[in-house]
């Protein structure tokens, strides 16, 4: 997400204000008792984006 949040800020499809913003609701999300969920959640999509095979 780290990367994504770059890259947008290279192509200035995002500012750095809300760049800003995004990252410190990562943090204050991450503390949360939702970021096991999100994980789990995240983790699941890899996952199934890994055993699609073209």
């Amino acid at each position: 997400m780290g990367v994504i949040l770059v890259v947008m800020i290279r192509s200035k499809s995002i500012k750095a204000g809300p760049a800003v913003v995004a990252i410190l609701f990562g943090f204050f999300l991450a503390s949360t008792g939702m970021a096991p969920s999100i994980n789990r959640f995240l983790n699941s999509i890899a996952h199934t984006i890994n055993q699609i095979s073209f």
